[in-house]
């Protein structure tokens, strides 16, 4: 038996398509629109953007907000917008949809298409706590009420992705410079995470009560560590830009008084 909500997809890219369809398998009535031409995933009928602005839950996930705007109306009775942005740019939605008594949902998702209706995909969302559709893609996370947590988690959780791919990648190019192979390297490498993910609680609560204070590693023998690896790095003929970048930051902490406190008394400089 299909659901009784109508609901439309504004962008039919590989994730757009991927919700599209993950909402047909739960039964909606799945409207899409796109602004070219794009195939139809299957259980969905193709609508004019007045017919899928009309739905009672209308989903975007376009390339970026500027895009958005442009196209969203007060007609519009439920939006969930699972469109990349910015904190303010969720929030600025926010307050268009209240001014024109839209409920609105700011969402993100946590996965790759291909997990899109998997209890592999979380989607985080803020503003309205009901979650409408967002079940039919994955596990929902409610952060909270301020539209922006959602973007805000989103780009935190995406800035700690792309920071291990770099160090990953800058790894493998120096143990590469003296012929070791990624097979050879990855499962050190894997176990290693393993360990300092294990570090990450404490130090959050280092930087929630700034007591800084340290009988393991002072951030003096980090700052020493970052420069040799800069130095390493730059003797095997490679970049040394994301080395440097932190060994500057961490050196900048240190020159700043937090030379005998733990890593953590970092985000001191962050912080400003």
């Amino acid at each position: 038996m299909g659901n009784t909500k109508t609901v439309s997809v504004l962008g039919l890219g590989r994730m757009g398509s991927a919700l599209a369809t993950a909402l047909a398998h739960e039964g909606f009535a799945v409207r899409v629109w796109n602004r070219s031409a794009k195939p139809r995933p299957a259980g969905t009928v193709e609508a004019t953007l007045e017919e899928a602005l009309a739905a009672d839950v209308v989903v975007t996930c376009l390339s970026t907000y500027d895009v958005q705007q442009p196209l969203l109306t007060n007609g519009v009775k439920t939006l969930v917008n699972l469109t990349s942005g910015t904190p303010e740019q969720a929030r600025a939605t926010a307050r268009w949809a209240k001014e024109n008594g839209v409920e609105y949902v700011d969402g993100v998702i946590m996965a790759v298409p291909q997990q899109i209706g998997t209890d592999q995909a979380r989607i985080l969302f803020s503003g309205s706590e009901d979650h409408h559709v967002l079940q039919a893609f994955g596990e929902p996370v409610h952060l909270g009420e301020d539209a922006g947590l959602a973007a805000l988690y989103d780009l935190a959780l995406l800035g700690l992705m792309w920071s291990t791919f770099g160090g990953y990648l800058q790894a493998l190019a120096l143990v590469g410079s003296a012929g070791v192979t990624p097979e050879r390297f990855t499962p050190l490498a894997t176990d290693w995470l393993a360990v300092v993910s294990t570090l990450l609680p404490p130090m959050g609560e280092e930087t929630h009560t700034r007591n800084y204070e340290t009988d393991v590693s002072a951030l003096d023998i980090n700052v020493s560590g970052l420069r040799l690896l800069t130095e390493a790095n730059a003797e095997q003929g490679l970049d040394t830009s994301l080395p440097q970048v932190l060994h500057h930051l961490f050196e900048r902490a240190k020159l700043n008084g937090h030379g005998a406190h733990g890593i953590a008394s970092v985000i001191e400089e962050i912080r400003k």
